[in-house]
């Protein structure tokens, strides 16, 4: 029997049932990028032979891309027919995953590793003068602007400041409706898009709208600084 299961249940799963984590994508694929300690097992590869390196007595996990990707159910069923007794399908799949902002393992140059998780931020009901000073002396020159639930509103920089009321709230100078990436963005497309429309930071958000923070065309690390943070 299989069993279709979120983000959350599969954390759980991995933490207290130690779950194994197949992706069923072809090799390049799962090279790219991969959830943590995630086998790689194709679907086309699923027979006796190559699942005897799984544990029957533990749950396994399958996944793919993402929800429009019909191979895991397709993989957790083949395994369910071969005799595994607890298979779970994740169908939201990697990207999910990744859009979260959680750890991945892989080669592949994304948001999430090159994000700065410091920036500028206020609540709509900041005074605005004191926030000023905190946009001026920041390299970024911008504030993020959140609700109470940390949902992304609006931004602040240089050009909302200009002429604004002072005495005012950061809701009533911040600009509304900002376009956002996710962490699991591909840096190299992201930073060409930037350029070409003249934009030196985007603000990084979760599918639900929180903030995870701001990446800016100089905060790219090179790969032996990755390696170095381990």
């Amino acid at each position: 029997m299989t069993h279709i299961i979120d983000r959350e249940a599969v954390q759980d799963l991995m933490a207290i049932r130690q779950a194994q984590l197949v992706e069923v994508l072809p090799e390049a694929e799962y090279t790219w990028a991969h959830l943590p300690r995630a086998t790689n097992l194709p679907l086309g590869a699923i027979d006796p032979s190559s699942t005897a390196t799984l544990d029957r007595n533990r749950p396994v996990i399958v996944y793919c891309h993402d929800w429009l990707c019909d191979l895991s159910p397709r993989a957790a069923h083949r395994l369910a027919r071969l005799g595994f007794g607890e298979v779970h399908d994740y169908a939201m799949g990697k990207m999910d995953w990744l859009s979260a902002d959680l750890p991945y393992e892989g080669e592949a140059a994304l948001v999430s590793r090159n994000v700065r998780r410091d920036p500028v931020t206020a609540v709509l009901d900041d005074p605005l003068d004191e926030l000023t000073e905190r946009i001026i002396g920041d390299p970024a020159g911008l504030a993020v602007v959140v609700d109470e639930d940390d949902v992304v509103q609006g931004v602040i920089g240089s050009g909302e400041l200009k002429g604004a009321d002072l005495s005012g709230t950061a809701e009533r100078a911040m600009r509304v409706g900002v376009p956002t990436v996710r962490p699991s963005e591909q840096l190299e497309p992201l930073i060409q898009r930037m350029d070409r429309a003249k934009v030196g930071h985007v603000v990084v958000t979760q599918v639900d709208g929180t903030l995870v923070g701001l990446f800016g065309l100089g905060d790219v690390r090179s790969p032996e600084s990755e390696s170095d943070q381990g």
